[in-house]
């Protein structure tokens, strides 16, 4: 097969897009920031902080793929060495973290190949700080960063660059986005509310006379005074049943959280926020429908269907735009996140699957000792086989029970006549 079409040829079809300024619009008089939207909206901070801490939580390991059936783990390889430690200030969980948020929130992230005394080292670029340059619209030729002191250009080679999808580009468009119409109801309907409470009037309830009933200035002064002294604010009787006259009535004039429809909005926004980034409701504290059974079903499809995605993107562009750098060409090097921990279950489980797989104690003495940090003993770090378990090959095999040599012994004794 011959490809007749070179990838200049593609490449000159189109420019590439400038970034669009990461803004919300949530009215006309008012426009936020996404950075600005993830520090204020609980909604958009509870999903993007789960998926950024429950990813950084797990680590990422580097193999070597010798066949289809055979894999090295490399703990003392570049790369390993590399995601363990990426620069001289940050943990790997804490960058690993950075960089999931960076990309939850503006679907794109930046990290910069630095030249340190140890060697390479990574850098998070803020993406607010960077934009794509250059005439190749299939991917940016070089990057602009630009900061409080200048700005300078950074080679494509120097940057690993992680988008979504964007229909006229690789720029990325923000889930944030598709949450532009909730996101501008809670703001409209949190304004109102805050309205409604700072400038409705402070008053529990009102006190109602019948229309005929005559009151003169003095009385309607000294049981005003009365009234405020003993029933409002410290007063001795706050909070009491209070005596009325003349026919008076009490009605109640107070609007609760129930008629601002507080909790309803608040539930709504999250739930939106969750579906925008594929989070199972009861994993972000919405447990209207939460039971112990799809709770627990829910924590093993988390690293499968929620999570699953987001590792295969991350793990690939690592190694398509970080691999080449620390290994030799056609070295078969792979990352993977460890997802062994969080999918075997409880302790109670594994230890019946593994035991189940190997037919036989799997763990000696003072290995079990070890997890409940006790000393080891002298040993214990030999396997203890049961007296009925034998491995294929064994040699020397437990003898099993003798017969005795008298097989007459238990039989009934028979006199001479034949009779017992």
């Amino acid at each position: 097969m011959t490809f007749v079409v070179s990838d200049g040829a593609v490449r000159s079809l189109a420019r590439p897009d400038q970034p669009r300024q990461p803004v919300l619009r949530l009215s006309d008089r008012h426009a936020i920031e996404y950075a600005e939207l993830w520090r204020s909206q609980p909604a958009v901070r509870t999903c993007t902080q789960f998926l950024a801490r429950n990813i950084a939580q797990l680590g990422i390991h580097v193999f070597r793929r010798n066949d289809d059936t055979d894999r090295e783990r490399l703990t003392d390889h570049p790369l390993s060495l590399l995601l363990r430690k990426p620069n001289g200030w940050t943990t790997r969980y804490r960058f690993m973290n950075a960089l999931v948020l960076d990309f939850a929130i503006f679907d794109r992230a930046y990290l910069l190949k630095t030249q340190t005394g140890e060697g390479l080292g990574l850098v998070r670029i803020p993406p607010p700080m960077v934009t794509p340059k250059g005439d190749n619209w299939l991917t940016p030729d070089r990057f602009e960063l630009a900061g409080t002191n200048g700005k300078r250009e950074i080679s494509a080679d120097q940057m690993l660059y992680f988008r979504g999808y964007d229909v006229h580009g690789d720029l990325g468009t923000s889930p944030i986005e598709s949450l532009r119409q909730i996101l501008a109801e809670e703001y409209a309907g949190t304004r109102m509310r805050e309205q409604v409470l700072n400038n409705g009037a402070r008053i529990a309830g009102y006190i109602q006379r019948p229309a005929g009933a005559k009151w003169s200035d003095p009385a309607r002064e000294r049981f005003r005074k009365e009234w405020q002294s003993q029933y409002t604010g410290d007063g001795p009787q706050a909070g009491g049943t209070p005596i009325l006259e003349d026919g008076m009535t009490f009605e109640g004039a107070a609007m609760t959280a129930t008629d601002l429809q507080y909790l309803e909005v608040r539930k709504l926004s999250r739930e939106e926020v969750a579906a925008a980034y594929f989070i199972p409701p009861p994993m972000v504290g919405m447990l209207d429908k939460a039971t112990f059974s799809n709770i627990q079903e829910q924590h093993k499809m988390l690293y499968q269907d929620t999570l699953g995605p987001w590792l295969t993107m991350l793990a690939e562009d690592i190694e398509l735009q970080l691999v080449p750098d620390l290994a030799a060409p056609n070295d078969p090097v792979y990352i993977e996140f460890n997802l062994r921990e969080k999918l075997t279950g409880s302790f109670e489980e594994r230890a019946a699957q593994m035991q189940t797989a190997v037919g036989a104690p799997w763990m000696t003495v003072n290995e079990a000792r070890a997890l409940d940090n006790r000393p080891p003993i002298e040993g214990g770090d030999e396997l203890v086989r049961p007296l009925n378990v034998t491995a294929n090959g064994d040699q020397k095999p437990m003898p099993a029970e003798t017969v005795p040599d008298d097989e007459d012994a238990d039989e009934p004794a028979v006199d001479e006549g034949g009779e017992q």
